[in-house]
């Protein structure tokens, strides 16, 4: 995620104080005359009126139109992983945004996950997290599904990725957590087992917030 918070907000560094504060007033006005105001979103999030206000600022630099499409995420996370094709992880990425399901993020819904991944809780990133590895959202993740994301992840890292990508690693990478994961062998994970096998174990644990990282 720090690629599309850095993408989002870098031009808004390089503008003079004075500049800033007239554009916080002209833009959070268009802010608060959105289904969400700024003082509704600051209530829903854990972030300040001011970390909003330079959020939108950057939102805005990049989607003029105030929404993104999947083509333009898409575009985004490229620019930040030029060895690699992070095409597919943006597809399921930028689907786990959209929580409306109608093809596009607005501003709500990008600080809504961004919360929810940059101050939430344990619990609450790694619910996010479930939620992104259950593709077809039915509430349960399978083998299938894990395998997907885990190689859309190696995908795009390319050539950079700790350990070598072989062919045979991400099927190998999915075995071992669903050993870990799938208490009752049933062949799918609830969320209840995938939270506990994190929280239980430190090395799985770790290995989430390393695929949070490019979130």
């Amino acid at each position: 995620m720090g690629a599309v918070v850095g993408t989002l907000t870098m031009q808004t560094s390089q503008r003079q104080p004075s500049r800033d504060k007239i554009d916080d007033e002209l833009e959070m006005t268009m802010v608060c005359h959105r289904p969400e105001g700024l003082e509704q979103l600051e209530a829903q999030t854990n972030f300040t009126k001011q970390e909003l206000q330079v959020l939108y600022r950057g939102f805005k630099n990049e989607c003029p139109s105030g929404v993104v499409n999947e083509e333009t995420f898409k575009h985004i996370y490229a620019q930040f992983f030029p060895h690699g094709d992070p095409s597919t992880y943006a597809h399921y990425l930028f689907n786990a945004f959209d929580t409306r399901n109608n093809g596009s993020i607005k501003f709500e819904d990008f600080v809504m996950g961004l919360s929810t991944l940059l101050r939430g809780t344990v619990r609450d990133k790694l619910e996010w997290t479930f939620h992104l590895y259950d593709i077809n959202k039915d509430g349960f993740i399978n083998k299938e599904e894990m395998t997907e994301i885990v190689r859309a992840i190696y995908d795009m890292m390319g050539k950079y990725t700790y350990p070598a990508l072989k062919g045979d690693v991400p099927k190998q990478h999915v075995d071992a957590f669903f050993e870990k994961m799938d208490k009752n062998k049933d062949g799918v994970v609830t969320l209840e087992e995938f939270v506990l096998a994190c929280q239980e174990d430190e090395n799985m644990m770790r290995s989430m917030q390393l695929f949070e990282n490019v979130m």
